[in-house]
């Protein structure tokens, strides 16, 4: 499983960042686009995706690896 990805806002725009990492991995000029790129990543990684509102506060998050508790039915 690979790191967790996070869409967050980024000199006035947005960025794509790996978990833990300093630098990001590509800033945007729209969120849409960071999310794209993010699920991408996560995906082709079997990670999560993390998507933060302006103020930094966690607004969605996607999963797209071995969900460990998956629902019923």
């Amino acid at each position: 499983m690979g790191k967790t990805q996070h869409v967050v806002p980024h000199n006035g725009n947005w960025a794509v960042k790996g978990e833990h990492n300093v630098k990001v991995t590509k800033p945007f000029s729209r969120k849409s686009d960071a999310t794209d790129f993010g699920r991408k990543i996560a995906r082709n990684q079997e990670s999560e995706l993390v998507i933060h509102n302006r103020n930094g506060q966690i607004s969605h998050k996607d999963s797209h690896g071995n969900d460990p508790f998956p629902p019923k039915g």
